[in-house]
């Protein structure tokens, strides 16, 4: 197990030096973006290339930043339920999700995707937008994003297990800090008691 939790910390790193990384990309496409709408307002003019490589660098986003989520924990989540779950029940539910759904939605997605790309990269497909760009960089960046979000799920994987073991620490988080609906509960009840004493 220390093997496989050495292996997890590994891919941890790497997915955060990826997300360090691609926060930059939103910074970029904002950039991008401004510059392109005052060409357009002051000289009368713009770009096509301007306008896609900003699709490009929010679907790099998108798609590269997706195993930095699940590292966070920042993906959509029913926190109001999971948050009354055990530890050990939001973990094992988390095992049946990553084993279940994930990763052969990741598995598909680079099956499909992968040929997507070829076929751009060998014909040299090119945006039908005049002065548009070549298709194949958005193309790959389908499987190498599924590549990082399966990394990170056997990362997530292995830490849910571990957990459940005693090796590890809950990597869900909730059972160290109460959440939102539980402290506004407290303070309900807290100001329930309070006006009762001042009723007696």
């Amino acid at each position: 197990m220390n093997a496989l939790l050495k292996a997890s910390g590994l891919i941890d790193k790497f997915s955060e030096r990826i997300g360090g990384t691609v926060i930059w990309l939103v910074l970029a496409a904002v950039l991008i973006s401004a510059g392109n709408a005052i060409v357009r307002k002051v000289f009368n003019t713009s770009s096509n290339a301007l306008l896609e490589i900003q699709w490009y660098l929010f679907s790099a986003v998108f798609m590269l930043g997706a195993g930095y989520a699940f590292l966070k924990n920042a993906h959509v989540r029913i926190d109001f339920i999971s948050s009354h779950l055990s530890p050990r029940m939001r973990n094992w539910i988390d095992i049946v999700g990553i084993v279940v759904f994930l990763v052969p939605l990741c598995l598909l997605l680079m099956k499909v995707s992968w040929p997507l790309f070829e076929n751009a990269w060998t014909s040299g497909e090119m945006s039908q937008n005049a002065g548009g760009l070549i298709r194949w960089p958005a193309y790959l960046l389908i499987p190498a994003g599924m590549t990082l979000l399966l990394l990170q799920a056997a990362s997530e994987l292995i830490k849910r297990i571990a957990f459940l073991r005693g090796a590890g620490a809950d990597s869900l988080g909730h059972g160290e800090e109460p959440s939102i609906e539980d402290e506004l509960a407290r303070e309900i009840e807290e100001h329930a008691q309070h006006v009762q004493e001042e009723v007696r």
